[in-house]
């Protein structure tokens, strides 16, 4: 197949996954219907999985665009986003995401940093009003039993809260806490478990845009290829690489209350500590792109979260 067709078929197969893993999460099969009875149920209503799978490629179709017809605009060549399936179980989203390879070096620091900001800027532009959207079709109960809730990062709890008028999941007691304090150990370990607090139940669409939120906050980690990378190297130049050992630390470390960091570190280990090097190294940023250096450092602080997924009961 030709380049082009290869991504196309790529984008119909994860299309097809997303379908499907959203029709799992519509299913109205009690929940003790065993895996198989459910996957088969999914397949025959993929037709349900629709929300969720336009309200989250849409998102990630506005990251990867994002990148892309920003290297357009620069004469830089890249190509087309590829697109990566991964239908439930063995994905909660149906996706790994996608990705966009540079075909060639930037020819300047400001071509690359322009070229790193655009995915994220782009994929929130959808995210927001996606989260927005779905949370106000989602509704308010008691956790009960045990389960998996989607983790909090400051946009997620400033969204519901911008909905809901609640720091949610909201706790049955602080038990003598302040909440200040409650809130900032539970938003950085997820402890005490939330059992019985009030809680968003999460439609669909608000959990493809939770999902975008994620995706942006992973990008955004300040090492190697990722788009964080490009954007710390447009900043610093070669000193950027001196700031991958403490990322690899900060991840470790945070290893600790989500396992999921280790497998990130190791990844990033091998695929990620090299820089996109842009050919010319002496034009540095002007003052405009340093206050948009700014901003996404922000955003990342916004979007990122550091439990991503909790299991509680």
């Amino acid at each position: 197949a030709s380049g082009a067709s290869k991504n196309l078929y790529f984008f119909i197969a994860t299309l097809l996954s997303v379908l499907f893993t959203g029709a799992v999460f519509e299913s109205t099969l009690p929940e003790s219907t065993g895996l198989f009875i459910l996957l088969q149920d999914a397949l025959l209503h993929i037709w349900r999985g629709f929300p969720f799978a336009l309200s989250l490629l849409s998102i990630l179709l506005a990251h990867e665009f994002g990148h892309y017809l920003m290297g357009r605009h620069h004469k830089t060549n890249l190509s087309l986003p590829f697109f990566l399936p991964l239908p439930y179980p063995f994905s909660i989203l149906g996706t790994l995401g996608a990705f966009i390879q540079m075909k060639e070096r930037p020819k300047n620091k400001r071509i690359l940093f322009d070229i790193g900001l655009a995915g994220p800027l782009a994929g929130l532009v959808v995210a927001i009003p996606v989260l927005l959207y779905g949370l106000s079709l989602s509704k308010l109960a008691p956790l009960g039993g045990t389960g998996m809730l989607e983790g909090n990062s400051i946009l997620y709890l400033l969204s519901k809260y911008a909905v809901f008028g609640k720091l949610l999941p909201e706790p049955v007691s602080y038990h003598g806490v302040a909440p200040f304090f409650y809130w900032v150990r539970y938003f950085f370990t997820s402890t005490p478990s939330p059992l019985g607090a009030l809680d968003v139940q999460v439609h669909n669409i608000a959990w493809a845009g939770w999902a975008g939120l994620l995706v942006t906050s992973l990008n955004m980690i300040p090492i190697g290829t990722l788009d964080g990378g490009h954007i710390l190297y447009a900043v610093f130049g070669k000193k950027a690489s001196k700031i991958a050992p403490p990322i690899f630390v900060i991840l470790i470390v945070l290893g600790f209350v989500w396992e999921g960091w280790w497998l990130w570190a190791v990844m990033l280990y091998f695929l990620g500590r090299k820089h996109a090097e842009p050919l010319d190294q002496i034009t540095e940023l002007d003052p405009a792109r340093r206050k948009m250096a700014v901003l996404a450092l922000i955003v990342f602080i916004l979007v990122f979260i550091p439990v991503p997924l909790v299991i509680y009961g």
